[in-house]
C-alpha cells in the first residue's frame, strides 16, 4: 500500500531545509533529532510502568546518544573505507559530510548500556537491553527516512512500479529507477516495533528478561541482511564477495539473538521488577 505510493515517483528535494548565514539546518538532522524526541516518550512511558525515576533514563539516554553517534561513525570508518580514512585521518571526526554505519551504532549502544547498567543502582544490562530496543527501532525508521531525503543509501535498478528516480544523483544514474532500499529499511523498523511493543503489553509491560533485546537482533538484522541484495554495497572492497559488508555484520547479530532467546530466556516468566527484587 505504502510502496504504491510511489509510482513514478522521482524525488531529489534539496536535503538543506534552509539557509540563514551559517545556519543550515538539514532535514536528516532534524529526523535524527526526532529519533532521539521518540526514544524520550517511550523511555518515560516504560520508566514509569517499571516505577523508577524519569531522570534517571534522561541520564542513560545521554549515554545512549553519545554511543550512537561514536559507534555509527566509527563503524562505518572501520567497516566501511578504512583505506579512505587511514589516508584521510582529519576526515575521520567529519560527520557532516556523511558516513554513519547503523551495525556500528548497534555496538555503540551496547557500549553504553552495559555501562550504564553498572553504573545506576538497581539495573543489569538485560533488563535495560529490553526497554532501550523499542525505542531504538522507531528511531531506526526515523533516520532511514533521512536517508530518503539525502539520496543515499539507494537500491539497484528495478522494474517494480514503486521504483524511485534520485534526480540528486549524478549523471545517468540520477535517471534510473532504483529500490527505494532505506524505505524498506523504516518499514522493517516498524515491524520491529510493533512485535516488541505488542510482546511488551502481552507481559503487562514486564517481559522475560532478555526477550526483547533477542527478539529485536534477530528480526532486525535478519531483515537487513536480505534487504541488502537490493542495495548498493557500501564498501567498495566488498563488492565482488557472494556477501556484502553489511550482511556480514548482521550474520553474528541474529545469532546472537537466537542464541538469548531459545537459551537464556524463560518465555514461561515476566521479568524480574527490579524495584520490588532490590527493595
Amino acid at each position: 500500500m505504502i510502496l504504491a505510493l510511489l509510482d513514478n515517483l522521482t524525488w531529489g528535494i534539496d536535503p538543506v531545509i534552509f539557509e540563514l548565514g551559517p545556519i543550515a539546518p538539514r532535514w536528516y538532522g532534524i529526523l535524527f533529532a526526532g529519533a532521539f524526541v521518540s526514544g524520550y516518550m517511550f523511555g518515560v512511558k516504560m520508566w514509569k510502568d517499571a516505577g523508577r525515576k524519569v531522570e534517571e533514563m534522561e541520564n542513560i539516554l545521554t549515554w545512549i546518544l553519545v554511543g550512537t553517534v561514536v559507534g555509527a561513525r566509527l563503524g562505518h570508518v572501520i567497516f566501511y573505507d578504512p583505506s579512505y580514512y587511514l589516508r584521510n585521518i582529519d576526515q575521520v571526526l567529519a560527520v557532516w559530510n556523511g558516513g554513519l554505519a547503523s551495525h556500528g551504532a548497534a555496538i555503540g549502544i551496547v557500549i553504553a548500556m552495559y555501562y550504564m547498567a553498572k553504573k545506576t543502582p538497581k539495573m543489569n544490562f538485560w533488563w535495560l537491553a529490553d526497554r532501550v530496543v523499542i525505542p531504538t527501532a522507531v528511531g531506526g525508521a526515523f533516520i532511514r527516512l533521512g536517508n530518503f531525503t539525502n539520496s543515499e543509501i539507494y537500491g539497484h535498478e528495478t522494474d517494480a512500479s514503486w521504483g524511485v528516480i534520485f534526480s540528486n544523483l549524478p549523471g545517468p544514474a540520477g535517471m534510473i529507477p532504483r529500490h527505494p532500499t532505506m524505505l524498506y529499511e523504516a518499514l522493517l523498523c516498524i515491524l520491529v516495533f510493533a512485535v516488541l511493543w505488542t510482546i511488551y503489553k502481552k507481559y503487562k509491560s514486564n517481559p522475560p528478561s532478555g526477550s526483547l533485546f533477542g527478539t529485536f537482533l534477530i528480526l532486525l538484522f535478519s531483515g537487513r541482511f536480505f534487504l541488502e541484495y537490493t542495495k548498493i554495497p557500501q564498501a567498495d572492497f566488498a563488492s565482488e564477495w557472494a556477501i556484502n559488508m553489511g550482511q556480514i555484520l548482521s550474520i553474528p547479530l541474529v545469532l546472537i539473538g537466537l542464541y538469548i532467546v531459545t537459551k537464556m530466556v524463560n518465555w514461561k516468566e515476566e521479568g524480574t521488577n527490579l524495584k520490588k527484587a532490590d527493595s
